[in-house]
């Protein structure tokens, strides 16, 4: 009788032991030892979709191109955990939290939108791994709201800020700025007018991100600078959908009013056709950087999908190139502190040339480029021309944390 339940007791904790190694006890780690763990949550869903769908294309294409197509690195095969975070803060959260805990995840990238974003860092710090930011763009991700453990690939406001300053910072010329009312919008314009230092900003105009009749806004702005000498300029600073361009509508011209705006998706852009001559300062455009990555990106994304790559495609695999050549420093270790260490003044070659994370808030440090748009008739966007390479080294981007 004993032995029978001797027998059943070690049979049930031999079941047991499988079962917490399925759970992941020691069973999981054992093959998770072989594998790489990335959680990626961006807004396959909601309002910013069209920027998390090229976000993800671009994430997986840059595995492949930074792997040698082998989806491996130091002999670990590389999974990717997909969340729809569907643009909501809170939704972002818990999906982060279960990545880090639940999927044991390794480290995580994303998310699309900024308010996202402010959500995810103390879930990273909580976990204490890496959540390298693409491609949300609020200054205070890396500023008053960072932790060691965010890293960011994608611009942030400051550098959108400083390099649509060079094309419009002039003296004599007066400015009104338009923007959506979330962080992405209002760190977008304060970063812009710290960058502002010879012309004169007269008025903030701050709308909701669901807004799709302008003209109550277009009206304080036309009120504002109409009567104002020199050149003015309204500058648009706008994300997802809603066209404010539309504001181009309300005749404008009559007033002697110019728009000025940053670089878009190639589908926004097709708004920038109305535009000839228009000028600012744009992340991302496929024709104009030349290296080897963007050259890959371009002929791989026409094979693919018969068109080229987009504005956040290029977002996506940097992010992707950035923790391959992390994790190849590393030897395959996926360590936190051993990531941060290596990360930290890390440079690596991306479709926009070289990045480097900025030891002080890890923030990469890259390239603009400043347009002039030209209307081609063989494209169904305006196309900005490039008038320069703005460089790293050129833009005193402010270290805006607390470190």
């Amino acid at each position: 009788m004993r032995t029978n339940t001797s027998r059943r007791s070690l049979l049930a904790i031999a079941a047991a032991a499988a079962t917490l190694g399925t759970l992941g006890l020691p069973g999981t780690a054992l093959a998770q030892g072989k594998e790489i763990r990335i959680a990626h949550i961006y807004s396959k869903t909601g309002p910013l979709e069209a920027y998390g769908k090229q976000t993800q294309t671009g994430f997986m294409m840059g595995l492949d191109y930074a792997t040698g197509g082998t989806m491996t690195v130091a002999g670990k095969k590389i999974v990717v955990i997909e969340k729809d975070d569907q643009g909501k803060p809170d939704v972002g959260k818990s999906l982060l939290a279960a990545a880090y805990g639940d999927d044991k995840a390794d480290l995580a990238v994303g998310p699309t939108s900024s308010g996202v974003a402010l959500a995810l860092l103390p879930v990273a710090e909580e976990y204490k791994k890496i959540l390298l930011v693409e491609p949300a763009v609020a200054d205070s991700i890396t500023g008053d709201k960072w932790n060691k453990y965010i890293f960011r690939t994608g611009r942030n406001s400051s550098q959108d800020a400083i390099s649509n300053a060079v094309a419009l910072d002039k003296p004599g010329v007066t400015i009104a700025t338009l923007a959506q009312d979330y962080a992405f919008g209002r760190d977008g314009v304060k970063a812009f007018k710290d960058a502002v230092k010879k012309a004169k900003i007269v008025h903030e105009e701050y709308l909701p991100t669901t807004t799709t009749d302008f003209t109550a806004g277009a009206q304080r702005l036309i009120d504002k600078l109409k009567d104002q000498p020199g050149r003015k300029v309204i500058f648009i600073i706008w994300a997802g959908a809603g066209n404010p361009f539309k504001i181009a509508d309300l005749d404008l011209k009559r007033y002697g009013i110019e728009i000025a705006t940053g670089g878009n998706i190639l589908p926004a852009m097709a708004n920038y056709k109305a535009f000839p001559g228009m000028e600012g300062a744009t992340y991302y455009y496929f024709g104009i950087p030349k290296n080897p990555a963007n050259e890959w990106l371009v002929a791989n994304h026409y094979k693919q999908f018969k068109s080229p790559p987009d504005f956040f495609t290029a977002g996506g695999m940097t992010a992707a190139i950035a923790v391959v050549e992390a994790l190849k420093k590393t030897g395959g270790e996926t360590s936190t502190n051993k990531l941060i260490k290596t990360m930290e003044g890390m440079s690596f070659e991306t479709p926009k040339g070289k990045m480097t994370f900025r030891p002080e808030d890890h923030q990469a440090m890259q390239s603009m480029y400043h347009f002039k748009i030209k209307v081609d008739p063989a494209f169904p966007w305006g196309v900005p021309e490039l008038v320069r390479e703005i460089k790293p080294e050129e833009m005193q981007v402010p270290i805006r944390n607390k470190r």
